[in-house]
């Protein structure tokens, strides 16, 4: 069941004129989880009233920037709100660290390209248990630092396999061999990795929506959609995670497969490059006595509404 306007019709038209009292409905829900983590890991007011003007300083900058001329001081204050002086302040300060740490991008690379990659795979599928060098295998089969060299030469097979083995990510076994744990990234330990992950997979799922309903919008719709279901005992809840996660599992390798023919065929291609990522999440927590009673899973399209005269 969808109760939103069809996809393709959707596309067709923007988004139409800004609506600030829906907006502010939907920051005030998506801040919840926010406030949980602040509050999870001592982050206070202060701190998160910093990084807000920071972030919209930086986006009216890149974003509504004029054309022809660099957006004033004035400008941004009136497009955001921020004081003058605090526009000044933070345009003049110096970019602050980024949360990625070097090696995960290029460890998650590798992950992606050992489950992805036929070479690299059983005939079920599933991940091959790799030599750690060409020596310690069988001639001609694949090996682990092949399949690091294949991602990047600039980091030893040697460092990103410490880096999977802290992460929990690998097991290195006794005969010299390395066995993915799971076949997708997923650290176990190192906080740093993930806050990394819920920056990047966050910010892009909710920026793919903030697109859908800009005001302005002339490109096309991007996917962003999800399903869910009501009126469910835990048994069940946990049963369809483990089903999700099974989904994802052939979906994921079946999107870097694709992925990998797609930079293949990108090479050498004119114009700007561009960067993609496709995810999934499950979420599951009590159900609000109050929620609509429903018998059917629900499909929810992107939250769209037709233009104002």
């Amino acid at each position: 069941m969808t109760d939103h306007p069809a996809a393709d019709e959707l596309a067709e038209r923007g988004a139409g004129l800004p609506e600030p009292a829906l907006a502010a409905q939907a920051i005030a829900q998506v801040l919840q989880p926010l406030a949980r983590l602040m509050i999870g890991h001592g982050l206070q007011l202060p701190s998160l009233v910093e990084l807000l003007k920071n972030a919209l300083v930086n986006e009216a900058v890149q974003a509504y920037g004029l054309t022809d001329k660099a957006s004033s001081d004035t400008r941004i204050a009136l497009l955001t709100g921020v004081h003058r002086k605090d526009v000044k302040r933070l345009r003049a300060a110096p970019a602050g660290p980024g949360l990625t740490p070097p090696m995960v991008p290029l460890a998650a690379s590798v992950v992606a390209r050992w489950i992805s990659e036929p070479h690299y795979l059983n005939h079920d599928q599933t991940a091959r248990a790799l030599a750690r060098t060409p020596k310690r295998g069988q001639a001609g089969e694949p090996d682990f630092t092949t399949l690091v060299a294949e991602v990047s030469r600039d980091v030893g097979a040697r460092a990103v396999l410490d880096e999977l083995a802290r992460l929990g990510v690998v097991d290195l076994q006794d005969d010299g061999y390395v066995a993915l744990k799971a076949n997708a990234f997923v650290p176990r330990e190192g906080l740093s990795e993930s806050f990394h992950f819920l920056a990047a997979n966050v910010s892009d799922h909710l920026a793919s929506a903030v697109h859908n309903l800009a005001p302005d919008r002339q490109e096309p719709l991007m996917l962003e959609q999800s399903a869910f279901s009501l009126d469910l005992s835990a048994t069940q809840a946990e049963q369809l995670q483990a089903r999700a996660r099974q989904l994802w599992a052939a979906v994921l390798q079946q999107f870097l497969q694709s992925a990998t023919v797609a930079k293949q065929r990108s090479q050498g291609a004119d114009g700007p490059k561009h960067r993609v990522r496709f995810g999934v999440y499950f979420y599951d927590a009590k159900q609000d006595p109050e929620s609509a009673d429903t018998s059917k899973p629900y499909l929810r399209r992107p939250s769209q509404r037709k233009p104002k005269p």
